[in-house]
């Protein structure tokens, strides 16, 4: 098995795993409650980096692989932590055949990561993602709650636009 282990290295605080320890805690006894956890575990750090699967796996005496498994099944789960700001990049049809891949690979290359990633200040994340639901904006990307639409992707737009953060 392959780990895909991440750039930012871990950091989390005694007080995030006292939480963590407490929702285990809570669940140690129920069927079936490694979802849950994992669901909180991610709300208390953002993330769930191999750190805090090994501690889940560990307390809860579930096998690191079986965590792991179900960690990169679910889209809900991310393995990096989240910059400050959230790129999101529209990659649905409408987005997409308006050139919202070559949008992102734009994002990329001014941050120098791939999508799925954050820069090693922890400022920026991007994440493509299948619809924001602004099809009539297409293409279109979101910065935490900001919309940005009708873009055109131009190195000049690309870093107006990251300017302001």
């Amino acid at each position: 098995m392959a780990l895909k282990m991440c750039a930012v290295p871990f950091a989390g605080t005694a007080q995030q795993q006292k939480s963590l320890m407490d929702v285990i805690d809570k669940y140690k006894d129920v069927p079936g409650a490694l979802m849950p956890v994992l669901q909180e575990a991610q709300e208390i750090y953002g993330y769930l980096p191999i750190e805090v699967q090994s501690m889940i796996s560990d307390e809860m005496n579930v096998p690191l692989e079986k965590i792991y498994g179900i960690v990169t099944f679910y889209s809900q789960f991310s393995l990096s932590p989240k910059g400050k700001y959230k790129i999101a990049v529209c990659l649905g049809t409408a987005c997409y055949v308006k050139g919202a891949g070559d949008i992102s690979k734009k994002f990329q290359d001014k941050l120098g990561i791939k999508a799925g990633d954050v820069t090693p200040d922890g400022k920026f994340s991007i994440e493509d993602c299948r619809c924001i639901g602004a099809c009539g904006l297409a293409p279109v990307i979101m910065i935490n709650d900001d919309v940005y639409g009708r873009l055109n992707g131009t190195d000049e737009e690309v870093n107006e636009i990251l300017a302001k953060y």
